[in-house]
């Protein structure tokens, strides 16, 4: 399984590497949506996690320009927020899965299902 992780804080990229790593074969990362449809592009992941709040582009924004460009991807959009506007944002845009970044454990399920 290939993996993207796309969240501008480098110590939660690195935290989701160690929980999942052993469940990937390849993990890429970028730190903004707008390098998410560019790394997506290249290499074609079979999941992308994506952060909400991030500085250039948005994961609100940037899940929904890459299911634009690529209807076949699969995000998992994973945050801090609990919110259920954002969780509706995220769905809207296309989203099939939202996480909360302290239950990381959910993520791991997740992808471990679709093997």
């Amino acid at each position: 399984m290939k993996l993207l992780i796309v969240d501008d804080n480098a110590p939660m990229r690195e935290l989701i590497k160690r929980m999942l790593g052993d469940l990937a074969d390849e993990i890429s990362e970028c730190e903004d949506g707008d390098q998410a449809l560019a790394v997506y592009a290249a290499e074609r992941p079979d999941w992308v996690l994506m952060d909400i709040e991030m500085k250039r582009m948005n994961g609100i924004a940037a899940t929904r320009r890459l299911l634009a460009a690529f209807p076949e991807a699969r995000v998992v959009v994973v945050t801090n927020y609990s919110d259920q506007p954002l969780r509706e944002a995220a769905r809207k845009a296309g989203a099939c899965g939202y996480v909360l970044k302290e239950n990381l454990m959910e993520v791991r399920l997740l992808l471990q299902a679709s093997l």
